[in-house]
């Protein structure tokens, strides 16, 4: 990926999402970023929430896909900034092409990604994986300290 794209999108950002499900917002599982493209990793982070609660758009977008993957229900939606946003397992209550805005239920999570229930939500930019809570504002800020003391 291009810097300046990764720097447009993580620019795009600074206007934090809003998190998909009811607080607490407590990690299943962290984002762990792969070696290579191919490599294993985590390529986003589990929430932990209930079955049957709203999925809500974390913000503006566009509707990229509601659907199935393999045997999974998955929506994404298509933001600014070539952000793409995915959430699994959710029952679809949006269509592909549906505009949404920031807090609007785009779904009913469902059990099956982890042991409890959880919701699998994955960052995109331009198609590299990224961490989400650069979005949601949850990563703490990286500080330098000078090498002299």
């Amino acid at each position: 990926m291009r810097p300046s794209r990764l720097l447009a999108g993580l620019a795009v950002s600074l206007a934090l999402w809003a998190w998909p499900v009811p607080a607490p917002h407590s990690l299943a599982r962290p984002y762990i970023a792969p070696a290579t493209p191919y490599a294993a990793g985590h390529r986003g982070i589990d929430i932990r929430a209930s079955a049957g609660v709203e999925v809500r758009a974390p913000a503006d977008g566009v509707v990229h896909f509601a659907g199935f993957v393999v045997d999974r229900p998955v929506i994404s939606i298509r933001h600014a900034g070539g952000v793409l946003s995915s959430f699994e397992p959710v029952e679809p209550l949006v269509a592909t092409g549906d505009r949404v805005e920031q807090g609007d239920v785009i779904g009913i999570l469902l059990p099956g990604h982890c042991s409890t229930p959880c919701l699998h939500l994955g960052a995109r930019i331009d198609g590299e994986y990224v961490n989400p809570l650069l979005f949601l504002g949850g990563l703490e800020r990286a500080v330098l300290y000078p090498l002299d003391p």
